[in-house]
């Protein structure tokens, strides 16, 4: 069974940090919060107390095919300067696992040096901090290149987390999720078609 771990610091922004875990438990894929500062507890960006499953020096890496990294910028920050995140987002590069981030989120993968070679996307005004990355996507709101998996923002954490869902789970998983959450009758209402996704 595919396990994830989530990166939360404070400040993450709620819609991304939380849609993320519930599409995910949703196909069954566990998913362990994990607390990165000092305390089990988390305040949001809109305040609201989210407390993590674990602390970041709980965690066993093996245990894990994957990292998913929200947004925020306060929360962004706070994991892009945290040293033990990022040796453990270059363990699992290094590893070949899934990496992801939105919004915000990629300039912690910047840090880490994932990026150099990859197609990414993020919130846009976070485009000119990303300056270790191979190319700059602005026409797509999901863009996999590889084992990284990045996005825009809040709005479009749904179809991000059904990526997500896709990669860990196949596309099955996908169809369940999006009928299961009345996804397909909003695809059906505004004819939106599955070409918002840059797969490579």
């Amino acid at each position: 069974m595919n396990k994830i771990l989530v990166f939360l610091a404070d400040g993450c922004e709620d819609v991304e940090t939380l849609t993320v875990i519930d599409y995910l438990r949703r196909v069954d894929v566990i998913v362990d919060t994990v607390a990165t500062e000092d305390d089990i507890y988390i305040t949001t960006k809109s305040n609201v107390i989210i407390k993590a499953d674990k602390m970041l020096n709980d965690i066993n890496l093996d245990d894990y095919q994957g990292l998913y990294v929200p947004g925020g910028t306060k929360g962004a920050e706070s994991l892009r300067d945290n040293d033990k995140v990022i040796d453990i987002i270059k363990e699992f590069n290094d590893e070949g696992k899934i990496i992801s981030a939105i919004c915000a989120g990629p300039i912690v993968l910047n840090r880490a040096g994932v990026l150099s070679n990859k197609k990414v996307t993020s919130f846009p005004t976070i485009e000119e901090d990303l300056d270790n990355i191979g190319q700059y996507i602005d026409n797509k709101i999901v863009v996999t290149d590889g084992n990284i998996t990045t996005s825009r923002g809040a709005a479009v954490t749904v179809y991000f987390a059904m990526r997500l869902v896709e990669i860990l789970e196949g596309v099955s998983a996908v169809d369940d999720l999006k009928e299961g959450t009345q996804q397909i009758a909003v695809e059906d209402y505004y004819n939106i078609s599955y070409d918002y996704i840059s797969r490579d």
